[in-house]
């Protein structure tokens, strides 16, 4: 465990990984407070964008001592970027969390150039996004969670054998949505906030043609933001128009999902849809 990330949150530790790819992940785990790994091993809800949510999302998990609505005891494993990676998370995410194939949106790259304009990002930057955007690899990234970071939580943590769980928020909720539809087996409930399906084309509406109702009866919650949808910034209404699609194709279908429209913008919506995960899918 790196000392620089030691007691910075409580029940928190941290290491590094390197995944076959050869990419440096940063791995935060919190454990229930109180909790006896061995007298009740717990599951794992793994949560993507660790840079970013950790901090907003590592602390919710006294949720599980609410005695107004108690959440069923879970681990968290916040999956971020580290070493010099780490500046670079918030295009880094774009390789791992887009399903191969996607299209880029000219919404989108409207967007990225918005951001020049505006100074959020340099020329630089924005190119480096839009280049990571053209060779996405979300199926790699999901190996990478399943086949090598899974078993070293399993052995390190002894963690329950079933239950698990996995959210995204974002491009991290595309991510999840792939891997729901996928038919990964590790994950029980899959949580999908705000998910970036950008493009009217998105390779997930031909997942869903191809999937029908998902994998193994894991459950599906999505989160989708009112100010986004009612907003005047055609990247977000896209989004979350797109979404509310997929939504509600899939329970035309009778898939196993819930939802909950969130009175939030895309950038503080993140929590709140954590949250929204958690009650609806390990409420006790």
């Amino acid at each position: 465990m790196s000392s620089m990330w030691h007691g910075c949150l409580a029940d928190t530790e941290y290491f590094e990984m390197r995944s076959a790819g050869g990419h440096d992940y940063g791995i935060w785990v919190t454990t229930p407070p109180g909790h006896d790994s061995a007298a009740e091993p717990a599951p794992v809800v793994y949560v993507l964008d660790g840079n970013f949510a950790v901090g907003l999302t590592a602390p919710l998990i006294v949720a599980q001592m609410d005695p107004m609505h108690p959440i069923r005891p879970y681990i968290q494993v916040s999956v971020g970027y580290a070493g010099a990676q780490a500046q670079d998370w918030d295009r880094l995410r774009n390789r791992d969390f887009v399903p191969p194939g996607e299209p880029i949106a000219q919404v989108l790259i409207d967007a990225v150039e918005m951001g020049v304009d505006m100074g959020a990002r340099t020329r630089q930057e924005a190119d480096a996004y839009l280049a990571e955007l053209r060779d996405t690899h979300a199926d790699q990234f999901l190996n990478f969670l399943t086949e090598e970071l899974h078993p070293r939580i399993e052995r390190d943590y002894a963690t329950a054998a079933t239950g698990h769980g996995l959210f995204g928020y974002s491009y991290g909720g595309l991510f999840s949505l792939y891997a729901w539809l996928r038919g990964s087996a590790l994950f029980e409930s899959v949580g999908a906030g705000s998910p970036g399906i950008v493009a009217l084309d998105s390779t997930i509406f031909a997942q869903l043609d191809s999937a029908g109702q998902g994998p193994h009866g894991a459950r599906l919650h999505m989160t989708i933001n009112d100010r986004e949808l009612l907003g005047d910034l055609a990247v977000y209404q896209g989004l979350a128009t797109n979404a509310a699609a997929v939504l509600h194709r899939l329970i035309a279908r009778g898939a196993a999902v819930t939802s909950e429209i969130l009175h939030e913008t895309h950038v503080t919506g993140l929590q709140a849809s954590f949250l929204s995960y958690l009650r609806a899918c390990r409420s006790r």
